[in-house]
């Protein structure tokens, strides 16, 4: 969270906890349909069966480790066959409560899966919870991504069948590059 204060201008605020995963999260609106989700380890929290979504190790900096595409319909979206065939994963609920007590829910495809190392988005679908950007302090726009991949024309193609704009290059590993213009400037988050 300080590096992101200190790249962006401004800290982004607890979320909540996700107890299915073991996380816990921050928040900063990055557009009236986009967010970035600061998410971590929770100490408090037992791994889950499936071990936590997140768990670096000390010594791993912090990173963009994935990114998640909005579907309103996310049943009807996932059902198409060229996007399941994508490795996105089951769909299941996602919870969990906020600062003031209060619980959202969302539909989501398996964030587990990271289908290209997470160069592949999983897909969520918020129904008739307020959208998170909405509730959240706005840090900037984002203005793009950059998707760095060894293997860009798979990458490409599976992003085609999501129906994105978002494109790949070729690099030796993943990486993802967002362009956030802020109140001070263009500023990369990587």
């Amino acid at each position: 969270m300080d590096e992101i204060e200190a790249l962006l201008g401004i800290r982004p605020v607890p979320g909540g906890r996700h107890p299915q995963f073991g996380t816990h999260n921050a928040l900063l609106s990055l557009g009236p349909d986009t967010y970035l989700e600061v998410i971590a380890r929770d100490p408090g929290l037992p791994a889950p069966r499936r071990g936590r979504l997140v768990d670096f190790a000390d010594e791993q900096a912090a990173r963009l480790v994935t990114w998640v595409l909005r579907v309103d319909d996310l049943a009807t979206f996932v059902k198409d066959p060229s996007r399941s065939a994508n490795g996105i994963g089951r769909i299941e609920g996602g919870s969990r409560e906020q600062a003031d007590g209060s619980l959202i829910e969302w539909q989501l495809t398996d964030p587990y899966a990271m289908p290209l190392d997470g160069a592949i988005p999983f897909l969520i679908s918020w129904g008739d919870t307020t959208h998170p950007a909405k509730m959240v302090p706005a840090a900037g726009t984002l203005a793009g991504l950059r998707i760095e991949h060894p293997q860009p024309n798979r990458v490409r193609a599976a992003l085609h069948t999501l129906k994105t704009s978002a494109d790949a290059v070729e690099a030796d590993k993943f990486r993802l590059i967002a362009k956030i213009e802020t109140g001070d400037g263009v500023k990369l988050l990587v």
